[in-house]
């Protein structure tokens, strides 16, 4: 039973994983300008002061980082991984079936591990259409609810639709943009970090 306790207890002391794509890898910036980088500014000073470990590559797919993930949980054993995945895929037009299997068993994967999980959401240009634009938000609210984890809805909230916060490529935010990023997703990973008062 001591055992047991202390290696939840060293889970739950455990890094927040990032794993994303571009969106988090600080694109065309600074990577201290990046969410991610400002995210471990103010982890460092919450108490327990908590580590990031940024596991983001630009132009990452859902099934990419699947493949990374069982070295990833094995190597950080994180309290919570933050998985920003999907906006590659949506991209490319791929099946929504395809990118939904890939991130529930991302997420699956995040459960056997004992690790905490929060889904951020993505949104795709208006050229996609709306049946393919409306079916990938759903997608990630079905399953968020399927598996009881926290989402964030839309990463990009209040930026991506501000031409002076985007980069020339109208996907990805300039630097200046960051913070607010980083507003957008705060308060529900505060709450999903194990300890929180939430939890």
């Amino acid at each position: 039973m001591f055992a047991l306790r202390a290696l939840a207890a060293a889970a739950d002391a455990g890094p927040v994983l990032v794993l994303g794509d571009s969106l988090s890898a600080a694109y065309h910036i600074e990577a201290a300008s990046g969410w991610v980088a400002l995210l471990s500014q103010r982890l460092h000073d919450v108490q327990p002061a908590r580590t990031v470990v940024n596991a983001s590559i630009s132009g990452e797919t859902s099934a990419g980082g699947l493949a990374r993930l069982p070295a990833l949980l094995a190597q950080h054993k994180p309290a919570l991984v933050v998985v920003e995945l999907g906006a590659n895929d949506g991209l490319r037009g791929l099946p929504l079936e395809e990118i939904r299997a890939n991130l529930n068993r991302i997420l699956a994967a995040c459960r056997d591990a004992h690790a905490n999980a929060l889904l951020l959401g993505i949104e795709l240009p208006v050229n996609y259409g709306p049946q393919y634009r409306n079916g990938l938000r759903q997608m990630y609210r079905d399953i968020a609810h399927e598996f009881n984890v926290p989402l964030v809805p839309f990463l990009l909230a209040g930026v991506a639709d501000d031409a002076s916060l985007m980069q020339d490529d109208g996907l990805h935010p300039q630097a200046a943009a960051e913070p607010k990023v980083l507003d957008n997703v705060w308060p529900t990973l505060r709450k999903a970090l194990p300890g929180s008062p939430a939890q």
